[in-house]
């Protein structure tokens, strides 16, 4: 029942706005169980990584597991293979998160750079548009992981699509553009050559490209141009990341990795999403699974989520492809380094589209 239902009571929201309702299958009491036998031991059969435990232990391991900051929802996956590799990375004894003093002091230090970066722009640049990611900052971090786990696991290439929310502090603090051309684009200077002719566009739809390293990784990152028009960047970038990999004869397709990141709003509401995940497995176009990730801030420009979708998540759409969701709780980083850590390694795994929900706010 946990397994199933647990990501429905999680701590997933920041703000506290979600229905909170106890779930009565989630309840020993529900199945028979009195307080008397919530100590009495039970052969478990190394189920949660325990030859015996009693109910009381059960719950909470359970609960620690699905409803808490980092929730997986992924129980309408079909194939075994891929539900026990899930089940068996997150669930059972001594598999909660847990970061060494380094990993944490690095989540701190992305952490820390993206607000401080948003916190300079707002008092230099008051009330210039600039679309931050203030509430949402553990993307960085999250970005970070992905970028580091994945290029151990065999990938070179990144290709990056997403909107204008977050954009200049991941051009800033992942892609690593320096400070200085960024300040330049919001003092009127432009990105562009002096010999081309025409104006500039608005800063937050310049792509960009760059190499960065980690543990002897290098990986290229190439963020794709975009418009305004919210998620007409995925075809583009998809179909970037198949060109790179028949480029490269990746038959694998385990060297070039798709990044979208998306609205909640436009993540369920635009068609073209669902038109990009039901392509995501076709011959003609499969790019090896893509990494979604949903910087959920429960709000699109000013309608709340209950006036712009009928699905409990935004990311219902992606269950049409049977692909992990992940829901975590923006306000707890090592919940969503975690999350984009596992999901990163899914994907290198099973070659499919895997999703990443951070609820967070705007600021």
């Amino acid at each position: 029942a946990y397994r199933i239902r647990g990501h429905l009571v999680a701590d997933l929201d920041p703000l506290g706005m979600r229905d909170q309702t106890p779930h009565p299958e989630l309840d020993p009491r529900t199945y028979g169980f009195s307080e008397a036998d919530m100590d009495r031991p039970i052969f478990i059969d190394n189920v949660l990584g325990l030859q015996i435990a009693s109910m009381r232990q059960i719950v909470e391991i359970v609960s620690r597991t699905y409803c808490g900051t980092f929730a997986l929802q992924y129980m309408h996956i079909s194939n075994p293979e891929e539900a026990a590799w899930l089940k068996e990375r997150i669930e059972g004894y001594g598999k909660e998160i847990a970061f060494t003093r380094e990993g944490r002091k690095a989540i701190l230090n992305k952490m820390v750079e993206a607000e401080g970066f948003e916190k300079f722009l707002h008092v230099k640049y008051m009330g210039t548009k600039r679309f931050g990611l203030d509430g949402g900052e553990s993307l960085i971090p999250a970005m970070e992981q992905i970028i580091k786990r994945g290029g151990a696991l065999g990938v070179r290439d990144i290709i990056i699509g997403m909107p204008h929310r977050g954009r200049l502090s991941v051009l800033a603090n992942v892609m690593a553009k320096p400070y200085r051309a960024i300040f330049n684009e919001f003092q009127g200077g432009s990105f562009k050559p002096e010999d081309v002719d025409g104006s500039g566009d608005v800063k937050y739809h310049l792509g960009a490209s760059s190499d960065r390293e980690f543990d002897g990784n290098t990986v290229h990152l190439s963020l794709t141009a975009n418009p305004s028009h919210l998620e007409a960047v995925n075809p583009v970038v998809l179909g970037k990341a198949r060109a790179k990999q028949d480029q490269n004869n990746d038959k694998d397709r385990t060297t070039v990795l798709p990044i979208l990141l998306h609205g909640d709003a436009a993540f369920a509401g635009q068609g073209v999403v669902a038109e990009c995940f039901q392509l995501s497995g076709i011959r003609g176009h499969r790019t090896g699974g893509t990494m979604h990730i949903v910087v959920n801030n429960q709000i699109g420009f000013t309608t709340a989520p209950h006036f712009s979708r009928t699905s409990p998540y935004p990311t219902d759409i992606a269950l049409m492809v049977e692909a992990p969701i992940f829901h975590v709780n923006g306000d707890d980083p090592e919940a969503v380094v975690h999350a984009a850590k596992v999901a990163t390694e899914f994907r290198q795994k099973f070659h499919k589209d895997v999703v990443l929900d951070i609820f967070c706010y705007r600021r």
